[in-house]
């Protein structure tokens, strides 16, 4: 009921592309809704395309029902599009239905992997190093299975590159109180929006196998790649390229999920998992534990499947398809560009290159004062911030502590998804609140 000086509340807070504003891709919704009701195969109004795929993910279903369970580990010929995709993704490298179990989202896959790696007690409990600044899922993960979080930092000023001289730091110092065993990689960042090169993959790689860590490759924003001279190249790829020594042995977890790229359908749960060169036995108490949660959700395997076999040249969908698909990205990197240029002009703001993914996760400068003034009140400094900026302005992002940043810098996160319209408001609102901040606590 208090009178605020804005008339909303904007959540730049969270990567929710359809809350924001963005349209559905309308090959997806059409094969999702022709699964989820089937009587709709005899419309006029569906193209041809769409009723193929539909008829073929029903096909695979108990009862030809989108709601029946399905097996495990997913429908069956959803995996064998996941592995047909990551075939051609990768240039030919041969993929296995087998490895593959499709997933409620990919943080369901992450949470799974991880249960089956931890072990031991004391100074031989499960390490699991994750990048700093990371993606809150793991931490919580990690604590909640009671594991060990090992930290390794980004390069910040090097456009938040991974350094294994870094990586072998952490170890290193990580060996003293607990066993290190995963290494997860976050390709493209979220929050920090980098984009690995070749040369960093193959080096994480080669550190893995030298010390015998386990990877995860987090790579759900692998279509949200924006800069100039930046490609997404899978770790799968390249630990296939670097030769039968590192492939036959290195053991690898790569994720992806329907809710980030182009698509943003984050309420479908739809992703999965392609886990290789794990022991058949592990591989047996993989598929226990998952037939503990029975299925992921089945109306999420399909529209997985869409992501995985979208209309290809010829068919009837196609143009529109491709159309919809390039505007989500267009926009997306015509909004990564500006937000970086936006926030580089303020003063007391610094935004590397937001070369993928979907967020800005800008540093920022806090007086003394403030700094004061959070510890009065009990908060994190760029919490302090963020809650002041939510007071004044209405904008909803994240503090920087929330991921984990290096000692004595501030940031925040924010996802890029409003409008563009919308966005320059936001990013002027933040400059405007920012300008005053620094004068009041100067």
């Amino acid at each position: 009921g208090i009178k605020k000086p804005f008339t909303e509340v904007i959540k730049a807070n969270i990567g929710d592309a359809h809350a924001m504003g963005q349209r559905p891709i309308t090959f997806l919704r059409q094969v999702v809704a022709l699964c989820t009701y089937p009587n709709l195969l005899d419309s006029p109004s569906f193209p041809e395309d769409a009723k193929k795929r539909a008829r073929r993910i029903l096909q695979g279903c108990g009862g030809n029902s989108l709601g029946s369970y399905s097996a495990s580990q997913g429908i069956n010929c959803i995996r064998e599009d996941v592995a047909s995709y990551i075939e051609r993704r990768d240039g030919g490298v041969p993929a296995d239905p087998d490895n593959i179990y499709l997933t409620t989202g990919a943080s369901d896959g992450i949470a799974t992997i991880l249960k089956i790696l931890v072990s031991g007690g004391g100074k031989s409990r499960t390490g699991v190093m994750i990048p700093i600044p990371q993606y809150p899922l793991y931490s919580a993960a990690i604590s909640e299975l009671d594991a060990i979080q090992v930290n390794y930092y980004l390069d910040e000023e090097n456009c938040w590159a991974l350094d294994v001289n870094e990586l072998r730091r952490s170890l290193n110092e990580a060996k003293a109180y607990c066993n290190p065993k995963v290494l997860c990689i976050i390709n493209p960042g979220n929050p920090t929006g980098q984009v690995q090169n070749r040369k960093c993959i193959e080096d994480v790689i080669h550190f893995a196998w030298e010390e015998k860590l386990f990877l995860l490759a987090d790579e759900v924003y692998q279509d949200n790649v924006y800069s100039e001279g930046c490609q997404f190249h899978s770790f799968k790829k390249i630990l296939y390229e670097m030769g039968p020594e590192y492939y036959n042995n290195v053991e690898l977890a790569s994720f992806h999920s329907t809710s980030k790229g182009y698509m943003g359908e984050c309420g479908y749960r739809g992703g999965y998992m392609e886990v290789i060169n794990l022991h058949p036995e592990i591989k047996g108490q993989l598929v226990k534990l998952l037939s503990v949660r029975l299925c992921p959700p089945v109306s999420g395997q399909a529209a997985m499947d869409i992501v995985v076999n979208p209309p290809i040249p010829g068919e009837e969908s196609y143009s529109q398809f491709i159309k919809e698909k390039e505007s989500v990205l267009n926009n997306l990197a015509k909004k990564a560009k500006l937000t970086e240029d936006m926030f580089n002009k303020v003063p007391g703001i610094h935004c590397n290159p937001l070369q993928g993914a979907m967020y800005a996760f800008p540093r920022i400068f806090i007086p003394s004062k403030a700094i004061e003034e959070a510890k009065a009140h009990k908060m994190a400094p760029d919490m302090f911030y963020c809650m002041k900026l939510l007071e004044e302005t209405g904008i909803c992002v994240v503090p920087g502590s929330g991921f984990g940043q290096r000692e004595g810098s501030y940031h925040f996160r924010m996802t890029i998804l409003p409008p563009v319209e919308k966005l320059k408001i936001l990013l002027e609102k933040v400059k405007d609140f920012h300008i005053k901040f620094l004068e009041k606590y100067a």
